[in-house]
């Protein structure tokens, strides 16, 4: 009884780190709207599948589950990703006690989760990296569980786990081939030879099975996302700066993570464990290589936070360093809150990023993924202004006499998910895109035919204008904070000709190309 009562009190600092860090994720939930990621993921609960096109099935499960619970809200976007950041808290502590740590370690790793910029960021959005984060940390502790109990249960958990986590993210895959390679050329190589890893690969096969047929059953879409991602995007990754970004983005929790690193290589005491520190070595070479971004990395910065908790509860003899080191952490994170989380609403924040601007010279983490530099980051930029260009395209949509002849087009996918998502308080139907998943639920033809389409881009396009007699501007997100700055809502009416024989061609010119 006693020693039941001394664990349940050794482990009441970590529950309440973890309501901690749930309740901070949940305060900030109104400042800023929904992030276009965000609505687009959301959107793909309205058609859950094996598969999307740019993501594999389970964020759009979730989606699914939540919707149907809590509804289109914000709360219910971010409920989730908040109560899973309570989680990572007890699952890094639990990190921690594995590699030898005892309750200080616990309590630092702890600490060292909710203070990480990465964090504070990644939990407190509706997107697949909160659930991969969480996945990295469970195979490296079902892996770790593994070594210090040499249970063969641990390996067959491991496959399935796995399998469930290449549903949710394919970058998962980096960390696999590291540790096999790590595995296979250390001490653990006699994993290959037993059944239970072959068990637990093959039920991980099983379980990831469904997505792997859906995209070969849709011309692995996989490919073609990886192709438009590399020359969009990853083409602007500058090495430089994906090497500063491994320290920028844990915070001031980088002082664990290196600690953590060089513990896990270099400390005799980890030896056991240095497999797993050089496997974190190797992801980040790998990701460097691929020229990855640079957040790509940080489903190994949970365990190098346990790892560094443990290394300073080690090193540090004297009480009063070890009670000084969180202090001193949680102090300086305070003035650096809003760089990862939206402590204050749009005006606030761009007030902030300006200050630091004028008082440092820099710009900290305002540059886009096309180099360019804003007023604010891109991922604050990305949650301004769609429930205005919501709230014009209901007034767009109530202009309309014969709704059943009509229907919304939208560019891109941020502006089809604000359709679909936010538009549900207005009624609205459905978006149609040919941007991203959306592509996968076009209609092929109208019945009734179409006499008048919401149009909404940055200008309208010449087929459409040609296409119909009138077209209206009806209003503009308004913001220049906002990335859509500028973005049009047009109402087009009486089309020149059949609207859906200009459909059927326009159809035929996409699948040509």
């Amino acid at each position: 009884m006693r020693s039941y009562k001394s664990k349940i009190s050794a482990d009441l600092p970590i529950i309440f780190l973890a309501i901690f860090n749930i309740f901070i994720h949940l305060l900030v939930i109104g400042n800023l709207g929904f992030h276009r990621d965000e609505l687009l993921y959301f959107s793909l609960g309205q058609h859950p599948d094996f598969g999307f096109a740019t993501v594999p099935p389970m964020i759009g499960w979730i989606a699914w589950l939540m919707q149907n619970i809590f509804g289109y809200s914000l709360f219910a976007v971010r409920l989730l990703p908040a109560i899973l950041s309570g989680v990572l808290v007890i699952l890094a502590a639990e990190i921690a006690r594995e590699l030898g740590g005892t309750s200080y370690s616990r309590i630092l790793s702890g600490i060292g989760i909710i203070i990480s910029g990465f964090v504070l960021r990644t939990f407190s959005l509706f997107m697949p990296v909160f659930i991969d984060v969480l996945f990295w940390s469970i195979i490296i502790y079902l892996f770790i569980r593994f070594i210090n109990t040499s249970s063969d249960r641990y390996l067959i958990l491991l496959g399935i786990v796995a399998g469930f986590s290449l549903l949710n993210k394919y970058l998962i895959g980096v960390l696999f081939i590291s540790l096999v390679i790590v595995t296979a050329v250390g001490q653990n190589r006699k994993i290959f030879k037993s059944r239970s890893y072959w068990f637990g690969a093959l039920g991980g096969l099983i379980v990831f099975l469904p997505n792997l047929i859906w995209q070969i059953v849709n011309g692995l879409p996989v490919i073609g996302h990886l192709s438009e991602l590399w020359r969009t995007q990853l083409t602007h990754v500058d090495r430089v700066s994906f090497l500063l970004d491994q320290l920028i983005m844990p915070s001031w929790a980088s002082v664990l993570t290196i600690a953590g690193l060089l513990y896990l290589i270099l400390n005799k005491n980890a030896e056991k464990f240095r497999f797993l520190g050089i496997a974190s070595i190797l992801v980040i070479a790998i990701i460097f290589v691929l020229r990855g971004k640079g957040y790509y990395t940080i489903g190994v910065f949970p365990f190098l936070i346990a790892a560094g908790a443990v290394s300073y509860e080690k090193g540090l003899k004297k009480r009063w360093k070890k009670i000084a080191l969180p202090i001193v952490l949680i102090l300086l994170t305070i003035p650096m809150l809003p760089i990862g989380l939206p402590v204050f609403k749009p005006a606030g924040l761009v007030a902030y990023f300006k200050n630091i601007e004028l008082k440092y010279g820099i710009v900290i983490g305002r540059r886009f993924e096309d180099g360019s530099i804003h007023s604010l980051p891109q991922d604050y930029a990305d949650m301004i202004g769609w429930e205005e260009l919501a709230s014009i395209t209901n007034k767009a949509y109530q202009m309309i006499e014969d709704k059943k002849a009509s229907f919304i087009y939208c560019e891109n996918y941020g502006q089809a998910g604000a359709v679909t998502i936010i538009g549900k308080k207005y009624g609205l139907p459905e978006a149609v895109c040919f941007n991203e998943s959306f592509k996968y639920w076009i209609p092929t033809k109208f019945n009734p035919d179409i006499t008048s389409l919401i149009y909404i881009n940055d200008k309208l396009g010449k087929d459409v204008q040609m296409l119909f007699i009138k077209s209206t501007i009806i209003g503009k997100i308004s913001d220049p904070d906002a990335r859509e700055f500028g973005t049009a809502v047009y109402l087009c009416e009486d089309p020149k000709t059949s609207f859906n024989e200009f459909w059927t061609n326009r159809l035929k010119d996409l699948s040509d190309h």
